[in-house]
């Protein structure tokens, strides 16, 4: 996600206050934030999900709508988002 660099501390307080209610969710395991190391008004989220059907529901959840009304306007440029799967894990 791209914002616009006068609003990069507007969505952090967004993140901060809607992020234990995401990863609370159920069929949520983890939430990370992550910024770009070169453009610091350049994040992503991470979130593992048990499935498509537990993300489809947060996706529908007036929790999702009410924080995605929020951050949606303070974007630079279009959001991208994608679903994976995990084809191998070396820990």
């Amino acid at each position: 996600m791209t914002f616009q660099p006068d609003k990069v501390a507007d969505f952090l307080t967004v993140f901060e206050e809607s992020k234990e209610k995401i990863r609370a969710m159920p069929g949520c395991h983890r939430l990370e934030l992550l910024r770009d190391l070169d453009l610091p008004n350049v994040f992503m989220t991470y979130s593992y999900w048990d499935d498509a059907t537990a993300l489809n529901r947060y996706r529908d959840s007036e929790l999702f709508k009410t924080t995605w009304a929020k951050t949606k306007v303070l974007f630079a440029d279009k959001p991208l988002a994608y679903s994976v799967e995990r084809l191998q894990e070396l820990a």
